[in-house]
């Protein structure tokens, strides 16, 4: 099994910035991808952005794109998500996915691993 933790959360301002990271920990594959979903209260989870750990390649949700940044460093098994000009509609609960896929997708039944989520909440 594979395990993942996320923190970095918190309260801040629109505008602001946070970082989350994803630290996975277990059997990891350089080939699998890693996505970043959220979910806001009375919301579906829904994709934000997901990264190949052997190619780097990316992929972002639209509502994100030019915002939020996906990153990997593959010798320590973590995955980040940087988060730029954040706004009250940002505010969720995100989690850190994992996935033996070969190819990036953002595909909620695609991934295999969960962590428990992190809490982001963007005050206006």
């Amino acid at each position: 099994q594979v395990q993942l933790v996320e923190s970095g959360g918190g309260l801040v301002q629109a505008g602001g910035s946070l970082r989350l990271s994803c630290a996975a920990s277990g059997r990891t594959f350089s080939s699998y991808t890693m996505g970043w979903f959220r979910q806001a209260p009375g919301k579906e989870r829904e994709f934000v952005a997901a990264i190949r750990w052997n190619t780097l390649s990316t992929y972002y949700a639209d509502s994100v794109k030019g915002r939020f940044t996906i990153s990997a460093d593959n010798a320590k098994n973590t995955v980040y998500l940087q988060m730029n000009s954040l706004k009250p509609e940002d505010t969720a609960v995100y989690y850190c996915a994992a996935g033996a896929r070969t190819y990036i997708t953002s595909t909620e039944r695609s991934y295999n691993y969960w962590g428990q989520g992190t809490q982001v909440t963007v005050s206006s």
